[in-house]
């Protein structure tokens, strides 16, 4: 067991190292002291430009994907058509998450709660599609063609 702390003796060394410190200069006549306060951190502001319109263009991009996916014109109730579907829904989500990351960094709020949505989108997609095929929705499909 360690032996009680001497905290006269502690302070006493602190009110030392703080005696040798540098005085603070007196503030002006007629001034009011403030406290020093560290400055804010300021964020960067948005993109504008090339950056602002390659940023658009990828959630454009992805939204048009996601529109262009509802009108899907080959079957995919099963087999190999059910497989190239989920690779495009997939193409579609990772379309919205590449927006909102480009959005994100350049500080497009607007552009990246609508590249959320596509990811969003994309995932409701994939879930209309496997959630029948794991037996999780009242009615059942199977992956494989008979």
């Amino acid at each position: 067991m360690t032996a009680p702390r001497d905290w006269d003796k502690e302070l006493a060394e602190i009110d030392k190292l703080m005696s040798n410190q540098p005085a603070a200069l007196p503030a002006p006549a007629g001034s009011k002291a403030q406290p020093a306060r560290p400055a804010a951190p300021v964020p960067p502001p948005a993109a504008t430009g090339k950056a602002a319109w390659s940023t658009w263009l990828r959630v454009l991009l992805g939204v048009l994907a996601g529109a262009a996916l509802t009108q899907w014109p080959y079957a995919r109730q099963c087999g190999l058509g059910v497989i190239l579907y989920l690779g495009a829904v997939g193409v579609v989500t990772l379309a919205g998450l590449w927006g909102a990351v480009a959005a994100w960094r350049k500080r497009m709020g607007l552009a990246h709660a609508i590249a959320l949505l596509v990811m969003l989108w994309g995932l409701v997609l994939a879930a209309a599609v496997v959630l029948p095929r794991t037996g999780y929705a009242r009615q059942t499909a199977s992956w494989l063609c008979s």
